[in-house]
């Protein structure tokens, strides 16, 4: 049963490191984020939040585009680590799990309330998986 754990944690993980590596692709190599309408960016580039004005907000949404990234990267390379070399560690921490657990909830929240068909449905794919390699541990 140990196997199929395993598989699918990598399973999940692996939709995590696709779609945060697309992401980052997309922010800084391709023109999928910028907008339709050209005063729109223009003025992102011209405008700074309330919060300070050492930054725009064309900037800020660059970055927090690319960390969004970089984020779903790290979150699915770490996962597939306890899939493979920390799997014991990760079986018996309650704590791991449920970190994990609320983390892809959260994510599953924030795409259907924010994103789109594509993210949302591949993270509620690596949910299912999670949840199942979890329920698993404790069926096992």
């Amino acid at each position: 049963m140990e196997t199929v754990e395993k598989i699918l944690l990598a399973g999940g993980s692996v939709i995590y490191l696709v779609l945060g590596s697309l992401h980052l692709w997309y922010t800084f190599f391709s023109e999928k984020f910028r907008t339709h309408n050209p005063a729109v960016e223009e003025a992102m580039k011209q405008t700074s939040p309330r919060l300070t004005k050492l930054t725009t907000m064309w900037k800020a949404w660059i970055g927090f585009n690319a960390s969004h990234s970089t984020g779903a990267m790290f979150f699915g390379f770490m996962i597939l680590y306890f899939s493979m070399a920390g799997f014991q560690m990760f079986r018996e921490s309650v704590l791991l799990q449920s970190v994990i657990l609320l983390n892809t909830f959260f994510y599953v929240w924030l795409g259907k309330v924010y994103w789109f068909r594509i993210p949302y449905g591949g993270i509620v794919a690596a949910t299912i998986c999670f949840s199942m390699a979890i329920l698993l541990f404790y069926l096992s």
